[in-house]
Parts: C-alpha cells; structure tokens; sequence
C-alpha cells in the first residue's frame, strides 16, 4: 500500500510539473454556480456536450465501414445494422444520440434565453451558442442524406428545393450542395465530407470558445436571482460540488440513450431510387418539422410574392429577433425585457404546435 501510494505521488507530481494541473483545479474550485428554482437548466450544456461525445466515438466507428458512394451507401448500413457484431447499436447510437443532442442544445438556448442570458456582458456567448446550435441543425441535416434511403433522399430533396428559395444566397447554395442541379453521387460526396471533417473542425473550434466565454464571464443569473441581496444569495462550488452532480446528471442521460437504442434500435427503409416517385406523407426530421409545416399553411401566393418565398422571409425576420435581442433588452428597460419573454414564449409555442401538428398529419 506504501508503495502505490508513493507511485501514485510520483504521477501526480509528473503530470502537475509539466501541466500545472493544480492552477486548473484552482480556477474549478473557484467558479461558482447560482442556486436557484431555475438551476437545473445550468445541466443543460453539460448534456449536450456527453451527446457530442457519443457523436463523435461512433462517427468514427461508423466511418470503418460505411462507403459515401450512390451504389454501396445503403448497402454498407444494412451490413452495419445485420453483418457486424453490435453495428446496429453504434449506428443507434449515433442517430438517437444525434437527435437527443439537438434537443437539449434546442432546450439550452431557450432556457439562456428566458434567463436572459444574452445580455452584457455575455452577448458574444450567446452569438456562438446560436451558432452552435445552427451547426448541430447542419448535422442533421447532412447527416441524414447519408444512408441512402428513399425518405432520407426525398426529405433532403426537399430542403434542397426550399433552400434555393431563398432570395440571393440561396439557389447558389442549393446548387453548391448538390453539385449540380440534381442529387446525385457529387450530393453524397459533399455531405459526407461536410458531415464528417467541414461541420467537426467548425463546432470544436467554435465550442472550445464557447466554454472559454463560459469560464470568463461565468454562470449567468435570472433577474429574480441577481434582485435577492448579496448576503442571502446562494452558490456552491463548480468544483467537486457541481461537478459531481454534472456526473450523475450524464449518467442519467446516457440511460436514456441506451434505452431507446435497446427498445427501439434505428432502422433503414427501402433504398433511394432518384427516378421514382416521392413516398406519401414524406416528412422531414422533427427538428425541421416546425418550418415544413409553416410552408405548407402558406398559400401559393401572397400578393405578388410566391407563397414560399414569403414564408422563408417570414422565418427569417422571426429568427433575426434572437439575433438583435441583445441590443434590445440589454436590461435597461422592464418593457422590452417584457416583450422579449413574450416573443421567446411566441416562438417556443408556435414552434412545438407547429412540429405536433406535422408529427400528426
């Protein structure tokens, strides 16, 4: 026992001489974190990240035998899901996990929002956090052509065709994704080098300050919270109070994860044949479910303009009021505070109604 306890010293004093580690747990033991009704969304992040981390191990898994080529892209999942020993359940991992990570970073932003998280000094973290958030959109997205199955083919054909919408930009970007005027086996190539080597060196770059952001300016504090007095304010330490329930937290939803992969492992359907007809009811995934069924509410045409492009402008103008909330409510006011509560709640409602509603139809 002496001796372990001796080497296990001369570890510590190894890695603290070259990494100074005793400086890092200095800064985690002096961060603290708001006790309040609302801490528990102070998780949210740490979630998202334990899902990014899944994301990445079975990525790279999946990458040994999946071929981003038209004739053996379909046939290298179905030989992932039934010819390689727990295939199935990396690939199950990897699809629920993608979608329970976009979730809970859709959870964050919402909740930074209602906390008024935006607000000096933390506007350039809440900037990255949109970002991050477009960039995990981006991964579903280019994620789900790769298969190549008829839904995934079709709802991507789709998103393509409302994208070169888009006034400017957007028929140029369509354009540049399929590598052509069709999806084909340039559509597959671009979204499979996108997916896996574009859209990873952005988020890490991006989420490295992120948390740097995070660590300067520290947690951030409801209105509610920051009006208590200083004397009856309640923190604990990040470090190992916080710390340790972050832990049981990813514990928990990596429980969840394994158990929808168990009960209901991801399937394939029938694969993609770019000559046929669509199928019926083709729906996108359901993080773009909201938009999907706002188009469909929208007429032909709205006065001289067609009907879809009115409805991505209309999107647009709602999503630049997360972009401008910052300038708006920068705390100074009570009723722009108000009103920007009010707009988040607008938009939070609309958008679950919206995605039930096209769940349903």
């Amino acid at each position: 026992m002496v001796g372990d306890t001796r080497k296990g010293s001369k570890v510590l004093n190894f890695l603290e001489d070259r990494f100074n580690l005793s400086t890092f747990l200095h800064l985690a033991e002096k961060k603290k974190v708001p006790v309040h009704k609302h801490s528990f969304w102070y998780y949210m992040g740490g979630i998202a990240a334990i899902y990014l981390g899944i994301q990445i191990v079975t990525g790279i898994l999946l990458m040994v035998y999946y071929v981003p080529e038209i004739q053996s892209a379909h046939a290298s999942i179905l030989k992932i899901n039934s010819q390689i020993d727990f295939g199935w359940f990396i690939r199950s991992l990897h699809s629920w996990g993608a979608n329970l990570m976009i979730f809970v970073v859709v959870l964050h932003l919402f909740s930074a929002y209602f906390m008024k998280a935006y607000r000096k000094p933390r506007e350039f973290t809440w900037y990255s956090g949109l970002i991050l958030m477009v960039l995990c959109l981006a991964f579903g997205f280019t994620g789900y052509l790769l298969p190549w199955d008829e839904v995934s083919f079709f709802a991507t054909k789709i998103g393509l065709d409302v994208a070169a919408k888009t006034p400017l930009i957007g028929g140029t970007i369509a354009d540049m994704l399929r590598g052509g005027e069709a999806i084909s086996q340039a559509t597959i190539s671009r979204f499979f080098v996108i997916h896996v080597a574009v859209l990873p060196a952005c988020l890490i770059a991006l989420l490295g300050g992120h948390l740097l952001l995070v660590q300067m300016h520290g947690m951030s504090e409801p209105a509610a919270f920051k009006g208590i007095p200083e004397a009856e304010k309640t923190y604990e330490k990040f470090f190992p109070n916080f710390f340790f329930k972050d832990i049981l937290v990813w514990i928990l939803a990596l429980n969840l994860l394994f158990i929808l992969v168990t009960l209901a492992p991801w399937g394939i359907g029938p694969e993609a044949d770019p000559f046929g007809a669509a199928p019926l009811g083709i729906k996108p995934e359901w993080y773009f479910l909201a938009p999907f069924q706002f188009l469909k509410l929208v007429p032909p045409m709205v006065g001289p303009i067609e009907g879809e492009l009115f409805g991505i402008l209309l999107m647009s103008v709602a999503a630049l009021g997360f972009v401008i909330v910052p300038f708006f409510d920068s705390g100074q006011s009570k009723s722009n505070s108000k009103i920007a509560t009010v707009y988040g709640v607008i938009i939070a409602i609309a958008a679950v109604a919206l995605s039930v509603w096209g769940a349903l139809s």
